[in-house]
């Protein structure tokens, strides 16, 4: 049985070595507008993912007690996704946008390699 508790917390532990990775990137090259984009599109990618996460919550919840729910926060997070471009393109010299994107969909590479290593635990 899928436990989001559990997925939660293990996606968060790797997303946190991951902006440990970039920050010691950021400490230690020359690249320092690129791992400042992966950190601050990392960093809001797990936000994103926190709030997903809190809203599958709340629309389990309701669903088991019969009631609606009128949404599941997509216009909240893609405002989020659009104020990471913006403050990207607001500084360019210190954010490198493309990495900003990058760091957006980080979250989108790791879940699917969450379930791969779950699915190879299990075997």
């Amino acid at each position: 049985m899928f436990n989001l508790d559990q997925f939660f917390y293990r996606t968060l532990k790797y997303m946190i070595y991951l902006i440990a990775i970039y920050v010691l990137g950021w400490g230690f090259t020359p690249y320092k507008s690129v791992f400042l984009g992966l950190i601050f599109g990392t960093t809001l990618s797990l936000y994103l993912l926190w709030t997903m996460v809190s809203k599958n919550r709340k629309l389990t919840k309701a669903a088991l007690e019969g009631k609606k729910m009128k949404s599941v926060g997509t216009l909240s997070r893609m405002a989020a996704a659009a104020l990471a471009v913006t403050v990207a393109l607001r500084f360019p010299y210190d954010l490198h946008l493309i990495s900003t994107l990058v760091g957006l969909m980080t979250i989108y590479f790791v879940i699917p390699i969450d379930f791969f290593i779950q699915h190879l635990l299990k075997k």
